[in-house]
């Protein structure tokens, strides 16, 4: 599977998010739809982005019991997106629950994955909240490596952590990877970054940006130097 840049569409409504994709004229970016738009929108404005020929990967990070996740996950299975996630932190017997509802009748789905530790989550932050006390990047490797064993496509992880999980997972386990950013860029509230052409070298699968595109002033052109320095370089 090649490399890719997913667009995190981090907009509140559905004229500002449209109004963003008007500006791709000649690419359709694979788009991530968050909590923010999803929650002010609904489930009309995937099916809209859907439309104009975007791949989407819904992020809702849903973590909740076995039961309730399988029948979220079974009513989400009809929007037609390409990857959608969990938190890895629900069990492996959440994942597989939610497997059961994500595939259709046909026996097709979505790729699912799973979020293992927030990248803006640190060591100190894990430790002293979480009361976690295992290093970091060892947790992150437990928690795709469950994944892995619920039957999983790959984890929502830091590029950072992308080398492990496919030594750990195999490299056909994909890492989706937050936490990118534009060298001498704004690192906002994420706290383990790397540059786009750093998340290739460290093995990422497909990188998610969002402020260093929807926020530049020219956002095709910074998409476009997105995939120049992570899928051409």
């Amino acid at each position: 599977m090649g490399k890719d840049v997913i667009i995190a569409l981090d907009f509140d409504s559905k004229d500002k998010t449209l109004a963003f994709l008007d500006r791709f004229t000649e690419e359709k970016p694979f788009v991530k739809i968050g909590m923010e738009l999803f929650y002010a929108e609904g489930p009309a404005v995937v099916r809209e982005i859907r439309a104009r020929g975007h791949r989407i990967f819904l992020d809702l990070k849903l973590h909740d019991i076995p039961n309730t996740v399988k029948k979220a996950m079974a009513a989400l299975s009809a929007l037609d997106v390409d990857m959608i996630n969990l938190h890895a932190a629900g069990t492996k017997a959440m994942m597989t629950a939610a497997l059961e509802g994500l595939t259709r009748p046909d026996g097709t789905r979505p790729l699912l994955i799973a979020v293992t530790q927030l990248t803006s989550t640190d060591q100190s932050r894990m430790e002293k909240e979480l009361l976690i006390r295992e290093p970091l990047d060892q947790v992150v490797l437990h928690y795709a490596a469950n994944a892995a064993e619920a039957g999983l496509d790959g984890v929502v992880c830091s590029p950072l952590e992308a080398d492990i999980v496919h030594h750990r997972c195999g490299a056909g386990f994909l890492t989706v990877t937050p936490g990118v950013r534009f060298a001498g860029g704004e690192t906002g509230d994420q706290k383990r970054v790397t540059t786009p052409a750093q998340a290739r070298a460290l093995g990422s699968d497909y990188i998610v940006v969002g402020r260093p595109i929807t926020q530049a002033e020219d956002p095709v052109a910074a998409y476009r130097r997105c995939m120049a320095e992570f899928v051409k370089s």
